[in-house]
């Protein structure tokens, strides 16, 4: 296929698999800020953060309304926040915002912007069971509690049963908020929190009326990610029979607290602030984020949800969020903040097929959802060409069509949804297709060219030629598995290239898991179907998985920290697949992936339970970053209470990754070197007495030097510092070249793996060499 259309091919697949996307309503004036204060201004004749704000709010105010101050600042107040960010949220003039800009204590503001939500036996494929591994007991995240910020929860789904749970821990802070349709009576031991927010929504589009005003899901997605992450087990499902069996979170034994956010008409950046900014004060141990800003939008200081997680991460809560469905292009990586671990999508060893049996006993197997009963009597196969006359195919529509790949795909299968047609097979030389044609409603086969041939061929052979389809069919165990999808975002992350992004790869498409009953899943004709479990692709689904795990690790090790808890995920990863090969990269021909694809490798959630090694990192080391990039002060103040006076500074984060941009000036000749110093630290988390030899694989024609090559621990908990050189011309053979560095010990148990990269790409190059 010629780049350009592959290109504009892989531009719809990643449309397309947005999995939910909404669509705001023209902005009206005045418009919603969020408002960034410096909390150590606040005057001594203030009792609280917010009245100080409400002060503020009342001096600046243009309104000409015949309206009491009070109640004119309490309609431009929306939330003040005091846990995740310092400042509120507020409706403003442009006249109103100036005069707020001359307060006192005033750092910055951000306009309220909307965001994008990114959207069973994934925790088989994941190597979890009850009887060996992360869920041998005691360990099945009992006692963790998950916060996730999403659209809301169906509380009926036999996800959220309290069987076998424990208590509510006594450190819980939080509640179940009453709604339409929902009360603090749906809330057990297992959905332990439950609240909703949209003042933003309704700050931007003060005309609408929600109908669903309450924590309840009818939307389907946080009903989706939060079972992936700590669903209790849930028999008997399937997706109208595909993937039958039982659905079982990551950390099935984990608490969930549900922050909605996510509403049919739009999703905005002060709802998800007043979300986060309670789940630090509710007390959660993990946050799960299946949604982000735009890529054009992603600056650190200028994304409040950077920001609040930092505060989060500084209050010890592990945050796991989708890396964006922008891919397969560099530089599409969103939530990439080096305190949060990103985490990309890939495939998982199960597909869902349907067979298509010629009349001479030759079965063609392509991939399906179709959900529909069919006949499995034979039918006319009739060759149609391009498919692109509705007249010609409404005279054949009793038979099955078969269409060639002239026009588009999308426009053949709505060509002959339109005509009607009883079934159809669409022959196309795409190597992929999107979930949209996979999930027809109507009987259809989406084949390559090869299978397309053995069609034609015995079409043309046959006077009477004839068909039939079998649909509902699930393989197990499909090798290679996993492989980096293509709508995954790539790294480097724009807002800080140096912490190499992605961190992990996870399941992420088409997982089974629970559903909003009262939310279309799919059509068959016209007629919607609806199912209490759904099948999804999408960063989205990636992000719970990784916070599930995150789970078991911080059940294992209450103590740490949350950047030695991503430590173990990423470092224990495995880079390869089921065939034990490098993990592939669909979007790029099935080539080996590289970090900027699947980061330091697919999650294994049970060698992270005991890493052996960690590489630790403090507020104060990613203080050291910001420093580096040259935030001033003030913009640090926005991160945090703490004063920094930049002292120390440094871009090399303590990080269990490495990243080098061989930055050619054009000038740059074939002798020309290039060269770049990392240092590290480690922590055993092993036994006492452990002694680990480093070993580099990969990084063609890049020489890497480590020093010292061995670590040898006496204690547990002990640090060691080692220092890694790369040098190279400053002219690479390649855009990318990558490789690993191994920590592995004398007696063979651990081997604490980092993905190296070696890259001349800059933010301009956007397609894979």
């Amino acid at each position: 296929m010629p780049q350009s259309s592959t290109m504009n091919f892989l531009h719809t697949l990643s449309t397309v698999l947005f999995i939910v996307s909404f669509h705001p309503f023209t902005r009206a004036k005045p418009d919603t800020y969020i408002i960034h204060m410096d909390p150590s201004a606040m005057p001594k004749a203030f009792s609280s953060h917010h009245s100080w704000y409400f002060s503020m709010l009342s001096s600046i105010s243009d309104t000409s309304e015949a309206a009491s101050a009070s109640s004119t600042v309490t309609s431009k107040h929306l939330y003040t926040y005091t846990h995740s960010i310092n400042g509120f949220s507020a409706t403003l003039t442009l006249s109103e915002l100036e005069s707020l800009k001359k307060s006192f204590g005033y750092l910055s503001f951000t306009r309220d912007r909307p965001l994008t939500v990114h959207t069973t036996h994934t925790s088989q494929f994941l190597g979890l069971n009850s009887v060996s591994g992360a869920w041998t007991a005691p360990n099945y995240g009992e006692d963790v509690i998950i916060g996730i910020v999403d659209s809301g929860i169906w509380p009926e789904s036999e996800s959220y049963s309290d069987e076998g749970m424990a208590q509510v821990p006594t450190r819980w802070k939080g509640k179940c908020e009453s709604g339409t349709n929902f009360n603090s009576s749906f809330c057990n031991k297992k959905l332990i929190g439950a609240r909703f927010y949209n003042k933003g929504l309704l700050s931007s589009h003060p005309k609408l009326t929600i109908p669903m005003n309450s924590p309840r899901d009818i939307n389907g997605h946080g009903t989706h990610t939060s079972s992936i992450a700590a669903g209790n087990s849930a028999k008997g499902a399937s997706y109208f029979g595909y993937a039958s069996g039982t659905a079982n979170g990551m950390a099935p034994r984990a608490h969930i607290a549900m922050y909605k956010v996510v509403w049919r008409y739009g999703t905005y950046t002060s709802d998800v602030l007043a979300a986060i900014d309670q789940a630090i004060q509710d007390g959660v141990d993990i946050l799960s984020l299946s949604l982000g800003l735009s890529v054009d939008n992603n600056v650190l200081d200028d994304d409040p949800i950077a920001v609040a997680t930092f505060a989060a991460m500084e209050k010890g809560i592990f945050i796991a969020a989708s890396a964006g469905n922008d891919g397969p292009l560099y530089w599409s990586l969103v939530n990439g903040a080096p305190w949060m671990l990103t985490v990309a999508a890939g495939s998982i060893d199960r597909e869902f097929d349907g067979i298509l049996t010629l009349g001479n006993g030759v079965q063609i197997t392509f991939e399906s959802l179709y959900p529909g009963n069919f006949s499995r009597n034979q039918m006319p196969l009739i060759v149609m060409d391009e498919c692109a006359s509705l007249e010609e195919l409404r005279q054949v529509r009793n038979n099955i069509i078969v269409c060639k790949d002239h026009l588009s795909i999308s426009d053949q299968v709505e060509n002959a949804e339109s005509a009607m047609v009883s079934a159809a097979v669409f022959i196309s030389n795409y190597s992929y297709l999107s979930e949209l044609h996979t999930r027809s409603s109507f009987p259809a086969a989406f084949i390559g060219l090869d299978d397309g041939q053995t069609v034609i061929d015995y079409i043309k052979q046959n006077s009477d030629p004839r068909g039939r389809f079998q649909f509902r069919k699930t393989s197990i165990g499909t090798k290679p598995a996993p492989k980096a999808d293509a709508y995954s975002s790539r790294g480097p992350f724009l807002s800080c290239p140096n912490v190499l992004k992605p961190d992990i790869l996870a399941p992420g498409s088409l997982v089974l898991a629970s559903w909003s009953p009262v939310s279309e899943v799919t059509k068959v004709g016209s007629h919607p179907l609806f199912s209490k479990f759904n099948l999804l692709s999408g960063t989205s689904m990636a992000a719970p998985h990784a916070a599930g795990v995150a789970a078991l690790v911080k059940k294992a090790h209450p103590d740490w920290s949350p950047a030695a808890i991503r430590s173990a995920i990423m470092t224990t990863a495995n880079p390869f697949d089921n065939n034990l090969s490098p993990i592939k990269d669909v979007s790029n021909f099935n080539q080996p992936a590289s970090p900027l694809d699947i980061g330091a490798g697919h999650i294994n959630p049970i060698k992270a339970l005991d890493p052996g090694l960690v590489y630790d990192a403090t507020p104060e080391d990613y203080m050291k970053l910001l420093c580096a990039m040259n935030y001033t002060s003030k913009k640090i103040r926005m991160f945090t209470k703490l004063s920094h006076d930049c002292m120390n500074r440094s871009l090399d984060l303590n990080y269990p990754t490495f990243i080098a941009f061989f930055n050619d000036d054009g000038l740059s000749t074939s002798a020309d070197k290039f060269e770049q110093e990392f240092q590290r630290t480690v922590t055993n988390v092993g036994k006492e007495g452990m002694a680990y030899t480093a070993k580099v694989t990969g990084m063609d024609g890049i020489k890497v030097m480590v020093e010292p090559p061995k670590l040898v621990f006496k204690q547990k908990y002990e640090k060691q510092s080692y220092k890694l050189r790369l040098e190279g011309p400053k002219l690479l053979k390649k855009d990318v070249i990558f490789g690993a560095l191994s920590w592995r010990d004398d007696a063979g148990k651990y081997m604490v793996t980092s993905p190296i990269m070696a890259t001349t790409i800059t933010s301009h190059t956007v397609t894979h060499s």
